[in-house]
């Protein structure tokens, strides 16, 4: 049975709407900074099913988001994406990726500093991490023209997703006063292939 899904924005809009995940669906696991901004990126893209905040890339098994914050976990806050490949490109994931955020922060992203908030991209199977290998290196060269520094981001096979505690899940939907740091460099991705 595939496995159920969470989630506060969706077509009805309701609190607590579950929903069953469809087979067709692929993962992405991106890290940008503080999750909750880069969830809200992703959480309205046509051919996003379903969006969750979480930790990954670490070496503790079952994390909270306080031992996370210590930076001894290892573990970068990332959004599960959970998208329809017929209905959006993974490339298209990266485009949104390299735009809204910084990747030549190391660990930080502006005022967040912490390994926690280091620039990830976790990626399921040989074709989605040679894609994100690929647009790394095309973003680069954009990045060197305005004589930005190099990419800091880390390109790595996902490793185990841990689902934050609820009260992060969709947080700037929940909390409206709440903002997002996330900024980019204001250097367009590369249009083509």
């Amino acid at each position: 049975e595939p496995p159920r899904e969470r989630h506060q924005l969706g077509g009805t809009r309701t609190e607590s709407m579950e929903e069953r995940v469809p087979t067709r669906v692929l993962f992405s696991f991106p890290g940008m900074g503080c999750f909750w901004g880069a969830e809200q990126l992703f959480w309205n893209i046509p051919g996003v099913f379903s969006t969750q905040v979480g930790f990954s890339g670490g070496n503790t098994a079952s994390p909270t988001y306080e031992g996370v914050c210590t930076g001894m976990t290892g573990h970068a806050e990332v959004v599960r994406v959970v998208f329809d490949p017929q209905k959006i490109a993974y490339e298209d994931l990266l485009k949104l990726f390299w735009e809204n955020h910084d990747p030549t922060q190391g660990m930080k992203q502006h005022e967040d500093v912490g390994t926690q908030y280091r620039s990830v991209i976790y990626t399921i199977g040989a074709e989605q991490l040679e894609s994100a290998l690929r647009s790394k290196e095309k973003y680069q060269q954009e990045l060197s023209k305005k004589q930005l520094g190099p990419i800091t981001t880390e390109i790595l096979e996902a490793k185990e997703f841990y689902c934050a505690e609820d009260y992060h899940q969709q947080y700037l939907h929940k909390n409206q006063s709440a903002c997002s740091s996330l900024r980019g460099t204001g250097v367009p991705y590369p249009s083509g292939k």
